[in-house]
């Protein structure tokens, strides 16, 4: 039971791990090489895309998508999709994806001058199952080794963990006032039908013929 216990409880932590490390925002310094309407047709991985843009028809089979292009300063490449969030998941109310794309546009350098500029964005790339992270908005850096500090998931993160140290504190209280008592019942009870029970039997069985 206790082996049981700790993989819900490690399996758990994953899930939500996984949940926040995808929704959460993020920033790469990156250098915008192309920008472009891609025609997608949706597969298995429908569920990594958003749904159609703030008053367009809605189609869950295929629309047209933006996509950044960017080559980070190792030389690697990583492509960004550019779609609304609207008023869906994840709350980024996201509805400027025509001016998003405008702006990526204009900031199209080479490698002889290049323009650095921090994406922010949310999600994971994959290259398997044809994945791409959200872009939420560009903005001009001086250069590659440009220190960015995420704020937001330092204070927001923060206050998840003050609010599950609360609520954790709530329930143990709840617990052993309420809870514990019972099972303690219970399980007292239990000892004393139980010994009732063999003292029955061995008077029984130690009944002579």
């Amino acid at each position: 039971m206790k082996y049981v216990k700790w993989t819900i409880r490690i399996v758990l932590i994953v899930l939500v791990a996984g949940v926040l490390q995808y929704n959460l925002p993020d920033r790469d310094i990156v250098r915008i090489v192309n920008t472009e309407v891609r025609r997608v047709d949706f597969g298995s991985n429908s569920v990594f895309w958003q749904n159609s843009g703030a008053g367009d028809a809605v189609s869950n089979v295929n629309r047209d998508v933006f996509f950044i292009e960017t080559i980070q300063s190792n030389g690697a490449p990583l492509v960004f999709r550019n779609e609304d969030t609207g008023w869906g998941w994840p709350p980024y109310f996201k509805f400027d994806t025509a001016d998003l794309q405008t702006q990526a546009r204009n900031l199209v350098s080479s490698e002889d001058d290049p323009q650095w500029v921090a994406v922010r964005h949310y999600g994971w790339r994959n290259q398997l199952f044809s994945i791409f992270p959200n872009a939420t908005s560009v903005e001009v850096v001086p250069g590659p080794d440009t220190r960015l500090i995420p704020w937001f998931n330092i204070v927001f993160l923060s206050i998840l963990t003050i609010l599950g140290l609360t609520i954790w504190r709530l329930w143990r209280n709840f617990r052993q006032a309420r809870i514990d008592p019972v099972f303690d019942e219970i399980e007292e009870t239990s000892d004393e039908v139980s010994g009732w029970f063999g003292r029955q039997i061995k008077r029984i069985l130690g009944r002579p013929r």
